[in-house]
């Protein structure tokens, strides 16, 4: 069996392998199993969330019935963003949550996520382990232990009233108008609902899901018709979720798109000056641009850089203390109000800003010049390791010596898809775009003769 488990839980087109309903009950029976070893409580319970796939309900059910032959009781969210269920996971006491998408992904794509009972996402050790009872199969329970299942009907209230405190309470959002991009996904009640309780005019787009429109010409990897609708009602600024809610891309007033490095770059400024950021450190991936890291030296602060994957930024901020980091993608951790990355959240915290500076959007999202960078990607079939020919590891080499000194070269596969990404840095764009070049074009080679 191939490895189950990439950088953010198990994904892949429904009905293939891995994400097909066996394989969905078989690891809801393995994780069952392995969060039932603590013997001390006598019930266990999980909670389980999902996106507005079409394929939800399937995995949902195939879930369910795997977890309850362990003698789980399984609590149904029904549509909430991925942040919540690692709020609902703790505040209900829960062993487990699930999370059933796939993020940014099409909709013939589901995965699932998984979250301990402290609301974080599980380690790689934990997700190896339950890796490897899914090969080895589990043991049911007896008749007499079979888990419950029980719709939660206020799931989603409960994280609005949450997300409500993060925002400061003396502040509201009264006179702004703010284009809200929910992508067709989880958040398409919820984040309308929260800007609109706090004062806001709410233009919504993406909030008609039918099952296979999820991130289709919308949300945070297509903000185009959200800043379309910016510009065309005078809005102050446009917030952009993904599928399940866990990123979020700005947009200025101007219709003008600002990527997480300015979102971070903002929040760590002001962190810092009302003495709130831990440590005067921001935690970013290798993905965060080099512009970045700059403007925080300037202003006296540190950039810590993980492995690509929100995951690997929340073990960083855990391990040292940090409470900001994020990633270039719209993936942004606050661990004074969440357990992992929070859309609406960091939207939120962007909207106070706005309010207390008195400053525009588009001043707001441009803290740096971002030096030039380029990100191209190659597909590869099933058995392919690209990485591992010859003739790409000298076009790396070479493309790397190229870049040195004054920019750098980033050579990576996707945890979630099969691409191998090349990305560059460079202060001169023509070396740049000449040493990704050399390097997507050994790598095409190598893929096309096999």
């Amino acid at each position: 069996m191939d490895k189950l488990f990439g950088t953010d839980g198990v994904r892949g087109t429904a009905n293939q392998y891995p994400m097909t309903a066996d394989m969905a009950l078989r690891i809801g029976a393995a994780v069952g199993q392995y969060f039932r070893r603590d013997t001390s409580s006598a019930v266990h319970r999980v909670v389980i969330g999902k996106d507005t796939r079409l394929s939800g309900y399937m995995f949902e059910n195939a879930l369910t019935a795997g977890l309850t032959s362990t003698g789980m009781n399984v609590l149904l969210l029904g549509p909430v963003p991925t942040p919540a269920v690692g709020l609902l996971t703790r505040s209900m006491r829960a062993d487990l949550g699930v999370m059933i998408s796939a993020s940014h992904n099409p909709a013939q794509d589901n995965g699932i996520k998984f979250f301990g009972p402290d609301g974080f996402k599980l380690s790689d050790q934990v997700e190896n382990e339950i890796e490897a009872l899914v090969v080895e199969g589990v043991t049911p329970a007896a008749a007499v232990e079979i888990g419950r299942a029980k719709r939660i009907d206020d799931g989603r209230f409960r994280y609005i009233e949450r997300i409500k405190t993060s925002f400061p309470r003396q502040l509201r959002l009264d006179g702004l108008k703010v284009v809200i991009d929910c992508a067709n996904g989880a958040a398409y009640r919820v984040a309308p609902e929260v800007l609109w309780e706090l004062g806001a005019t709410v233009i919504p787009v993406g909030v008609a899901p039918d099952g296979a429109n999820i991130n289709e010409g919308c949300g945070s990897t297509k903000p185009q018709s959200a800043a379309e609708a910016v510009v065309a009602h005078g809005a102050d600024v446009g917030i952009c979720l993904d599928g399940d809610a866990d990123r979020v891309i700005l947009i200025d007033e101007t219709g003008k798109v600002g990527d997480g490095d300015q979102f971070m770059a903002l929040m760590a400024q002001r962190w810092a000056a009302q003495g709130v950021l831990a440590q005067n450190t921001l935690v970013a991936t290798v993905m965060s641009n080099l512009g970045l890291e700059n403007f925080l030296k300037d202003q006296g602060l540190h950039l810590e850089r993980t492995a690509v994957g929100d995951r690997y930024v929340v073990e960083r901020m855990r391990e040292k203390g940090f409470n900001l980091g994020g990633e270039q993608s719209g993936h942004i951790v606050m661990t004074d109000h969440a357990t992992t990355g929070d859309g609406l959240m960091a939207g939120l915290q962007f909207l106070a800003a706005l309010v207390t500076s008195g400053d525009k959007a588009s001043a707001l999202l441009h803290r740096f010049d971002p030096v030039p960078q380029l990100l191209k990607n190659v597909r590869f079939a099933a058995g392919q390791a690209p990485l591992e020919n010859a003739a790409v590891k000298a076009a790396i080499t070479a493309s790397e010596q190229a870049l040195s000194g004054k920019g750098r070269l980033l050579i990576r596969k996707s945890g979630t898809e099969p691409l191998v990404r090349v990305m560059a840095e460079h202060e001169d764009s023509t070396v740049m775009q000449e040493a990704v070049d050399h390097v997507v074009d050994a790598v095409s080679d190598a893929v096309s003769t096999g």
